[in-house]
């Protein structure tokens, strides 16, 4: 058992984080931010807000010889009215590259969301250590992933040795940003989200703007995406269009030009990906707003209904078809002034035939088994061979 003499305390600073867009100072120490300050002033949805403060794709990173690792964090756990407790957040553990760990922390404040009213309440709660021990001895880096969906405020680090950041790698860095999919819902693990497993595969950096429910072509998160430095740049649009009923067709196709314009001003050579929506059958061909189902709440089933009319396509409401071809259309028009501009289909990620073999267990979100599929044909379809971010850094 090591005492309180054993263990160095090391300020927590942006150079030991990766994956942050802001580091906002709190009352217990420092929250990661998805989201730069200017564009968090500009928000008003608190879905959105709760997303941000999610740390998907933030993970510590550094270079050390210490054998035991403690990180002691205040988390805020999402409790829903009526439905059982969540599982706690999960942190991952990385030795030079490899899996090595994974723990969680309990304590911390509780967060009560009422879907039924759109009512929410937080209960403080106490701040909880992370422990790993017996780690292999000498010099390594060290990466510690933060719970991809639990918002996590870092409150101290301490080590048996001193530690230091870790070095830049020299990998590309691959700035994605996309809706609750993207962030990692329903995923195992925050390194078996999708985009980061996609990222290990291809051998870049990730810097992961997946929000849940809020890829809603905001001029505030193409301007974050404008100014963040990436060297690889995918979007993944349509489906919160889609469930929010929040745009006709008349509105999407100026919104999705403003925002690769927004993008291209800060990024102007980057490969730049458009990828389409993943197959949802609820939204194929019917527009939205998306309707929970909480038939199931009590036994912790949740599914999700499309409740719109699909006649009314012809009024320019949108479905996950539509949108499809438009962003398949506004690719082309704009690829012959910008040449690395691409297009991906969301159906060659999840199609089909997937949804046949692994079904969206609430009709709108993959399970962990599809998370790790996606990031498989991901990686195949961008990083090697004639795909959009193919290059020496990467796996083809």
């Amino acid at each position: 058992m090591k005492t309180d003499n054993d263990w160095i305390t090391t300020p927590i600073t942006r150079d030991l984080l990766r994956g942050a867009l802001d580091l906002e100072r709190t009352e217990h120490g420092l929250l990661p931010q998805r989201l730069p300050a200017r564009a968090r002033a500009q928000n008003t949805d608190p879905q959105l807000a709760m997303a941000a403060s999610q740390p998907s794709g933030v993970r510590l990173a550094l270079r050390t010889r210490a054998t035991a690792v403690e990180l002691d964090t205040l988390p805020t756990k999402r409790v829903y009215a009526g439905a059982p407790p969540r599982p706690d957040g999960v942190y991952d553990l990385l030795v030079d590259g490899r899996p090595a760990g994974r723990g969680s922390v309990v304590g911390g404040n509780t967060l009560t969301i009422d879907m039924t009213t759109g009512t929410a309440a937080v209960e403080s709660g106490p701040v909880g250590t992370l422990r790993f021990t017996d780690l292999p001895a000498g010099d390594k880096d060290i990466e510690i992933w933060l719970p991809h969906n639990e918002t996590t405020e870092l409150v101290a680090l301490r080590t048996d040795a001193p530690v230091a950041p870790a070095p830049d790698p020299g990998r590309r860095v691959w700035l994605h940003h996309g809706s609750s999919i993207s962030h990692g819902s329903d995923a195992a693990s925050p390194t078996t989200t999708w985009p980061a497993l996609a990222a290990s595969l291809g051998g870049v950096e990730l810097v992961n703007l997946g929000l849940a429910g809020s890829a809603l072509l905001d001029p505030f998160t193409a301007r974050a995406v404008r100014d963040t430095p990436a060297d690889l740049i995918s979007v993944k649009i349509g489906i919160n269009v889609v469930n929010h009923d929040a745009m006709r067709l008349r509105a999407f196709a100026p919104a999705v030009h403003g925002f690769l314009d927004t993008v291209r001003e800060g990024h102007p050579t980057v490969p730049l990906l458009v990828v389409s929506p993943l197959l949802c059958p609820i939204h194929e061909d019917t527009p939205g707003p998306l309707a929970p189902d909480f038939s199931g709440l009590g036994e912790g089933r949740l599914r999700f209904v499309a409740t719109g009319d699909p006649a009314e396509r012809a009024s320019g409401k949108l479905t996950l078809n539509v949108i499809r071809d438009e962003l398949a259309r506004i690719v082309a028009e704009r690829a012959p002034d910008d040449p690395n501009l691409h297009h991906l289909d969301g159906r060659d990620l999840y199609g089909e035939a997937d949804f046949a073999e692994l079904p969206l267990p609430d009709n709108l979100h993959p399970d962990a088994a599809a998370h790790r599929r996606i990031g498989a044909r991901f990686a195949r379809l961008a990083f090697t061979g004639r795909g959009a971010f193919a290059g020496p850094a990467g796996t083809g």
